[in-house]
């Protein structure tokens, strides 16, 4: 983003930064159906794993946020309809720590985070806010009131945890100020253009991303992305970083100095083209659909790539494993992500996802000598 504009040129005078660092939460769900989210199908990808992120944002005031909490540790405690769903999916969840757990042993104080950003309602993003003082507010996206509220058990259908409600405020943020950020129908938290909430629906109801400028002159942002998307490659390759013929680093030894060539993935590109993304958002199959509106959800991607093709953008999507072995996570800062060269780093490990799926695999693995194809 050039100074003073954001990426679609419309100014902006507001140049205030926060600092942001990245919680892995310790929640981990395995072996959600692939199907269910992304399209096509490519052999062995019939399951998804990964983490669940929360950032932590400080403002210079000593105003702090969190956005997202993970899963919650009572996980078994959720309302009915949302665990008989997890049963149904047949994933197994790890958590073995709570974001309170986690920031009350690195001396954070917990009791002066003034708002924790729930990017959708979903159960391993809300985790347990019922451990954080009732002064703390619960921040959602366009829809939620009206939809979630009240919670189980006054609905005993409902998909939020009434206790998770009471006695604090919620509050619902309208994006009717006409202010973008890369397309994105933007809301100025602070007020000084430090950290914005972007309206991304599609995924659930009130998806709401999160986008924080981490430095200035030159600026740098880390797009909290929370789930709206479930791969990298539902976003890449794009125009902007179309598939490059020599990837490095080599996605299935990312320590590897040896190059690998990209026309190990070509067969798998949509269309045969190197600057459209591997995957699609998954329809209807079987009378499912996971996300709430699927033009909604590709039309939020789309706007995704836009950011994602600006090299001081830093995009962090929930459930990214790649980024475990790329960043630093909390307690140390992510603020230096440009500088540390993490996006450039991370840009293309997602392909080891696709080591089962490229084709001809004694050929390849002949080619590459010791490299692992494991994913």
């Amino acid at each position: 983003m050039a100074d003073q504009k954001d990426p679609n040129g419309s100014p902006t005078s507001l140049q205030g930064t926060v600092r942001v660092r990245i919680i892995d939460t310790t929640s981990y769900i395995h072996n959600l159906p692939a199907a269910a989210f992304l399209s096509p199908e490519y052999s062995g990808l019939s399951r998804l794993s990964g983490p669940s992120f929360s950032f932590l944002i400080e403002h210079p005031s000593s105003r702090s946020l969190l956005f997202d909490l993970g899963i919650r540790k009572d996980w078994e405690n959720l309302p009915p309809i949302t665990t008989r769903r997890i049963e149904l999916m047949q994933c197994k969840l790890e958590v073995k720590k709570g974001v309170r757990e986690q920031l009350e042993e690195h001396g954070v104080d917990a009791n002066k985070i003034e708002g924790i950003v729930w990017s959708h309602w979903h159960w391993d993003h809300i985790g347990d806010p019922s451990t954080f003082e009732k002064s703390t507010a619960l921040i959602v996206g366009p829809g939620f009131t009206t939809n979630f509220t009240p919670g189980y058990p006054i609905d005993d259908k409902g998909r939020i945890l009434q206790s998770d409600l009471d006695g604090r405020e919620l509050r619902e943020i309208s994006f009717d100020q006409g202010l973008k950020m890369g397309g994105f129908d933007a809301f100025d938290y602070f007020g000084d253009g430090s950290f914005y909430l972007l309206d991304s629906p599609g995924h659930a109801i009130g998806h709401i991303c999160g986008l924080a400028r981490v430095t200035a002159s030159p600026n740098s942002f880390i797009l909290m992305g929370g789930d709206i998307c479930h791969h990298v490659g539902q976003f890449r390759p794009s125009i902007k970083h179309p598939l490059p013929a020599v990837i490095s680093p080599h996605p299935f030894d990312h320590v590897s100095a040896a190059p690998c060539p990209s026309e190990l993935f070509e067969h798998l590109l949509s269309d045969n083209d190197a600057t459209k993304p591997f995957y699609r958002v998954a329809g209807p199959k079987n009378g499912i659909q996971v996300a709430a509106d699927l033009d909604a959800a590709n039309e939020s991607i789309s706007k995704l790539q836009g950011m994602d093709a600006l090299d001081e953008v830093l995009v962090v999507i929930a459930h990214d494993s790649t980024l475990l072995d790329v960043a630093d996570f909390f307690p140390k800062y992510a603020d230096d992500f440009f500088k540390k060269g993490w996006a450039k780093k991370g840009r293309w490990l997602f392909l080891k996802d696709f080591a089962e799926a490229v084709k001809d695999l004694p050929a390849l693995e002949a080619r590459l000598g010791s490299v692992t194809l494991e994913a």
